[in-house]
Order: C-alpha cells, then structure tokens, then sequence
C-alpha cells in the first residue's frame, strides 16, 4: 500500500497499529531499494517475505497483469494453469526481444527489470568470487554446452574464414558437441602427464598454431573446472599465447565459480592474456534447478554481441532462480558456502587417503585440482577383470551418486572422433581410478556416508573376488540406462 492508503486505514484501524505496520513495511523496501541504487548482492540474505514482495512488485509491471488488460495479440502472457502462473510468480512474458535477450519488452517492464538486476547482481556475485575486473555478464536459459556454442557462432562473425578450436582434451562430451553444433571442427590436443595430473601441452598447443595458421583457427577452448586427474589448463600461458597470436579465448569454467583457484587463474589469463568470454553453469555453482549459465567477459562490446545472437526472447526462469537463490543467501551466506565447500574438500582429501591406504590403494596426487580428487584402484582391477567396473553400479545402488569409476580402455566415438580411454582425459592413463569431488552444498555427512559406502564395496569386491549378479553393472557416469535400470530391478519395480 502507499502512504495514501496507509492513511485512510487509520480511520478503520488505530492509528499507531497502522504506524507500527508502516515501519514494517519501510524496513522491506528499504532492502529494495538499496538493490535497485546499487545492483549488487546483498550482504545479509533477505527474508521470504521481502523477496516475494519484490516479485510481486515486479509482477504488477507486465501487462498480463493489468487490470483490465486487453490482449488482441498472440503473445499475451495467458497461462491456462493458475499452478504454473505461481510457479513463476505470474512473471509470464520472459526476457528480452525477438533481436536481442538483453532488450526491455514495452509489455513487460517488471520481466525486463528482473533481467537487468540478476544480470548485475550476478555479476557482483563473480568479481566477489574472485574475477575482480570482469566488467560485463548475463544469465543465458542454456546449459554450458549451449551457451559456449553460443560464444562459438558470434566469434564466426569476428573471424568467417576460421575452421578449427584448439581444445585441450576433457573427456565431457557436451563441451566437444558444442564446437560441433556451431559447425566448428575441434583440434584434440592430448594432455601431458606430469606425476598424477593431467596438464596442458602448451607445446603442442603452439605447434597446432604454426601448422594451421593462426587465421584458420577460432579461437582456443579451455577448460578450469574439470575431474581429477585431469586438472584446469594452464590459463595464463594459454591466455599469453592467444594474445600473441590474435585468437580468441574462450573459457568453460563450468562449475568453477564456487573455487578462488579456478577464478584466480581466469582473472590472472585477462590481466596477462586474453581470455574473450568465460561461461559457468548455474546449477553447479549456485545450486539451482539445471538450465541456465553465466556467459561473462572483460569487453562489453564483445559480451552484448553475443547476446544479440540469441534468437528470439527466452525463459525468464533461470534468472529468476539465480536471483532468488542469491538474495536470499546475501554474499555473506554465499562466501559461507564457499568456505565450507573448500573445508570439505580438505576432509574429503583426508578420508579419501586413509580410505585408500586400507585397502592398499593410494590418493593420487593432484594438486591443482582444487574441486576434484581420485584414488587408484590397481589392487582392485588385479584381484578380479570385472572388479572395477562393477564398482560403479554398487555405489549407484546404495546411493552414491556423483562418483565415477573409471575403468582402463574405454573408447567412445562423439559426433564421430574416437576417443582412446574415455572418461581419463587421456588416451594411456596409467592406472584405473575412482573420483570424487567437494562442490558447493556437500556437507560432512556427505563425506561420511559416501566413504562409509565406498568402504564396504570394497571389502565386499576382494572378499574372494565374487560378486551376485545383482551387484554386476557398466562402468557408466551413474545415469547409465543399464545401470538404472539394474537399481529399478533391485527395488522391484516392474513395466
């Protein structure tokens, strides 16, 4: 209510109750206003209550929510399902225009004013996380892989007789595809083995520059965020390269916001570099529902180009997650998750090690992968073929989910290149391994739990090197339709 209204109550109600309930409400919009000034994170997380005031602020502006609204068109915000009207808080029409994402819609200025607010707040949130001169970003309704294709076909405007990415090998099979879909093709470049970890071969990187000519390629697609062995590129030298050669740069820091290390090393690629535009997933770094990514850079220009690549207008669902997810955190909740998140990987190292030497088996030695650990499993291949691979689809069925198994030999052909040892990030990796990571949100009965598991399916795979029929299964990454399909069995499901 505004202050008019506020007055007429006080003739219906006392006047010093309806005071009292002013102060109240002065207290929520103030938070709002600070967010409008400012367009960055709050530092304390806002209650329920004030952020669904905000939203149902916003959502008077569009025009589905008129009163007495007349729509003649064919695109008039008209939701059948009062359910899904709820959902998205009656914020119906999107983001953006037909040309460009970034646009304000003249029928949706509360949508439009979602957009700009996430986008900046998000932005506050990656210079907090450690890329202090990142100067511009968006929230994209894409997943990584989309939206790096995205980066893919604006870059083609900038260089059209460029053929080739440079792509330092990850076994992960959509940022492959991404340069495929963009009708790119991908230059493999194999990882060097340095102890345990996998590194890039800055040397074979260079050469493929020579060979190919620094005009035929795109740009060089590197990765942060990735699964032990297999640690992030060498950013920087990457980044100094590609400013000597004049290519671009295009970073997947997929899940890497949530680690100082893997932001540190994009904001020292832009300071001694160049690094065009780096994506992130939001699900995987702020922990909600999966469709949506960040595509932030270090040109302006650059970044708007892209997203008037987009086409047409686009789901105002990721952004209004993010930005509900963020304000209700506030950064000081978000630097707390942070922080555990980086404790917990300390822990989960610890146990990982003992766990390992228990059972004669040793945690590899992968210190620049700040995220992601493996643990060897020679002891567990010798003592039976199948062993490995079956250890995998024991940890599914008793609910472990996001370790991988990695098995010695797998081959898989993506959009028609054969990768050698797939899933190892290299073609002879010495050893089969087991991973395990600390992301955003794990918590200490995680790690309890998963190593108490990992434990017994150890002890039950040795024990004489058999195993019943129920426990057989395929080396997938636990989505696997063999794999789920065995747990459906185990539970008794029929169809």
């Amino acid at each position: 209510m505004n202050n008019e209204n506020f007055t007429l109550s006080e003739k219906i109600v006392s006047p010093s109750y309806v005071r009292q309930g002013l102060q109240a409400r002065r207290g929520h919009e103030q938070r709002i206003r600070a967010l409008l000034e400012q367009g960055k994170c709050p530092e304390e997380g806002w209650s329920e209550s004030t952020i669904e005031l905000f939203l149902n602020e916003l959502a008077v502006l569009d025009s589905n929510n008129f009163l007495g609204n007349c729509g003649v068109g064919e695109r008039e915000g008209r939701v059948a399902s009062s359910l899904v009207a709820r959902r998205h808080y009656r914020l119906i029409h999107g983001i953006g225009r037909s040309g460009d994402i970034a646009a304000v819609q003249p029928k949706a200025a509360g949508s439009s004013l979602l957009n700009k607010i996430t986008n900046s707040v998000v932005l506050d949130v990656l210079k907090c996380a450690g890329v202090r001169s990142v100067s511009s970003c968006f929230v994209v309704p894409m997943a990584t892989g989309m939206s790096l294709t995205l980066c893919f076909l604006t870059l083609r405007h900038r260089r059209p007789a460029a053929r080739y990415i440079l792509w330092p090998r990850i076994d992960q099979k959509s940022c492959f595809k991404s340069m495929i879909t963009a009708g790119f093709e991908p230059v493999v470049i194999e990882n060097v083995i340095e102890g345990d970890e996998l590194r890039t071969d800055l040397e074979a990187v260079e050469k493929k520059i020579e060979e190919l000519g620094a005009e035929n390629i795109l740009c060089i697609h590197s990765t942060t965020s990735c699964f032990a062995p297999r640690v992030p590129d060498r950013l920087e030298e990457l980044a100094v390269m590609c400013a000597k050669y004049n290519i671009p740069h295009i970073v997947n820091n997929a899940y890497g916001v949530q680690s100082s290390k893997c932001m540190h090393l994009i904001q020292q690629g832009a300071r001694v570099g160049r690094i065009d535009a780096f994506v992130q997933s939001l699900d995987k770094n702020f922990m909600v529902p999966v469709g949506g990514a960040i595509i932030a850079g270090f040109d302006d220009e650059f970044i708007k180009e892209i997203s008037k690549m987009y086409p047409g207008r686009a789901s105002a669902s990721p952004s209004l997650d993010v930005l509900i997810t963020l304000l209700t955190l506030g950064a000081s909740g978000y630097k707390k998750l942070l922080s555990e998140r980086k404790e917990l990987y300390t822990h989960l190292a610890q146990e990982l090690k003992a766990l390992a030497e228990r059972h004669g088996e040793r945690l590899l030695h992968t210190p620049h992968n700040p995220i992601s650990l493996a643990m060897s499993l020679d002891g567990l291949q010798s003592s039976c073929d199948k062993a490995v691979t079956q250890l995998g689809s024991m940890l599914f069925t008793r609910q472990v989910s996001g370790a991988r198994v990695i098995p010695l030999g797998m081959k898989q052909t993506v959009s028609g290149h054969t990768f050698h040892g797939f899933m190892s990030h290299s073609d002879a990796y010495p050893c089969p391994y087991l991973n395990a990571a600390s992301a955003i949100g794990i918590t200490k009965n995680d790690v309890e739990l998963s190593i108490k598991r990992l434990d017994k399916c150890l002890k039950a795979l040795k024990k004489e090197g058999n195993i019943e029929k129920s426990e057989l299964g395929t080396p997938s990454e636990g989505s696997d339709e063999q794999t789920v399909l065995q747990l459906f069995n185990l539970l008794d499901f029929k169809f």
